[in-house]
């Protein structure tokens, strides 16, 4: 923005200094010339002759005088020109990455388990910008792949399917870099809070069933950190897809995906990390429909600020009764939130407790009840779920137990029926049903 102020100053600058030299040119080189140079007189005397040389070179003056003017000018203008072609190199070079990356788009922010890449922050293994800014943990990364811009191809807004909360801290761009896809996320905030996240993430270190994580540009703005794009994203807006038709969830299918889900998460245990929001909303799928888990901006959260447990109205429906009374949360309250997993699964994409408001779910569980059988699960599935919302904590399933578990219904699944919900999908209903209309009072338009 200041080159662009900058450049047509100097230009009217330029304009007026021309002008001023013309106009002194004008009123005074030919009133110099009147008023010094006379008339020859008819007869050569040589007593004239010296006042004759004297005039000339009064007249030679004069014109001197007016060619200075006019070289002055043309210096003007070629300095003001070469001063100005500089600065709108400068702008051009600048405004190219922005308008590559900063498009005519503002991503909103989704509610927080409806589009997990719209309000997490993407890890990466990144690089200081500057020696004062310093993470605010003690990991910090161990690699550094610096990229620029110019090394990402195609890039095009991401679509968001639908928003509750405006982000105006993020930018959401898809790009394409070394012959991969990816997604590039633009930052806005304070670049604290990125390094903070970056070291956070990179010292849980790297899973199979984790999203890949592929560079950082730090060496200009804008920032953007880059990560894997898994082809289908949410596994939430996966499985409404699958209503209409548009791919094939089977039984074995799920025991795959909730193995693979379940493995990254006993690894964020071994790592001494609870994960506090496991729900399809949290889970990212490939193009091979390979499940990685993320979602880690809540666990990153509660190593920064001070969070208070049960808090988060729009994670109501998926906590642990223990985290709705206000204790930690815990491994044992990441088991609990994996069985509603495996009933969003089974449903293709239903919310837990649907017929009970999020405020009266703990009162709803102190009374023995918990969730019930869907058409669509088999026994061996829904005993699993059982298993994992227990009551008391320490009777769930523990995470390895639930990998051997899900291996060996993996094995018996049923991998040919495909799972069919008649109902289609109403986006309102399903934010009612979620909670999401007691979290944030919105309406839709």
């Amino acid at each position: 923005m200041q080159a662009v102020i900058i450049v047509p100053t100097l230009l009217l600058l330029g304009t007026l200094i021309t002008l001023l030299a013309l106009c002194l040119l004008k009123y005074y080189g030919p009133k110099q010339k009147w008023t010094q140079i006379t008339a020859p007189k008819p007869h050569h005397s040589s007593s004239n002759r010296p006042n004759q040389r004297h005039s000339h070179r009064h007249h030679l003056q004069g014109v001197d005088g007016e060619q200075a003017c006019i070289s002055l000018g043309v210096h003007l203008i070629f300095v003001i020109v070469f001063i100005s072609t500089q600065v709108t190199k400068e702008l051009h070079t600048q405004m190219y990455y922005s308008s590559l990356l900063c498009l005519s788009l503002s991503l909103s922010k989704a509610p927080p388990g409806i589009n997990p890449l719209e309000h997490e922050e993407l890890p990466m293994s990144v690089k200081q910008v500057q020696q004062i800014v310093r993470p605010t943990l003690a990991a910090v990364p161990q690699m550094s792949t610096e990229r620029h811009h110019g090394a990402f191809n195609q890039v095009t807004a991401l679509p968001v399917s639908f928003s509750i909360r405006p982000n105006d801290t993020v930018s959401l761009y898809r790009a394409s870099m070394d012959n991969r896809d990816v997604i590039l996320r633009v930052l806005k905030g304070k670049v604290s809070s990125l390094l903070g996240f970056a070291s956070f993430v990179s010292g849980l270190g790297r899973h199979s069933s984790l999203p890949e994580l592929l560079g950082v540009v730090s060496v200009q703005p804008p920032l953007m950190m880059v990560v894997e794009e898994l082809q289908h994203r949410d596994l939430l807006g996966y499985l409404w897809r699958c209503r209409q038709s548009s791919c094939e969830m089977t039984e074995k299918r799920i025991f795959t995906m909730a193995g693979q889900v379940a493995s990254a998460l006993e690894y964020l245990h071994s790592q001494r990390c609870i994960h506090g929001n496991v729900g399809a909303h949290s889970v990212l799928v490939g193009g091979d429909l390979t499940a990685k888990l993320w979602g880690l901006g809540p666990a990153y959260r509660r190593r920064t600020q001070a969070v208070t447990p049960g808090q988060d109205m729009e994670m109501r429906k998926w906590q642990a009764p223990e985290v709705l009374s206000r204790r930690a949360v815990s491994q044992s309250s990441d088991v609990w939130s994996f069985g509603l997993l495996l009933y969003e699964m089974v449903t293709l994409g239903d919310p837990p407790f649907a017929q009970i408001v999020a405020n009266e779910l703990l009162q709803y569980l102190q009374r023995g009840k918990h969730l019930k059988r869907p058409p669509t699960c088999s026994n061996s599935l829904y005993s699993i779920i059982k298993a994992c919302n227990n009551w008391r904590p320490e009777q769930r399933l523990s995470m390895s137990e639930l990998i051997r578990t899900l291996q060996a219904g993996e094995n018996s699944a049923n991998g040919r029926t495909v799972l069919r919900v008649p109902e289609p999908l109403d986006i309102e209903k399903y934010l009612r049903e979620a909670g999401y209309e007691e979290a944030y009072n919105y309406a839709v338009l």
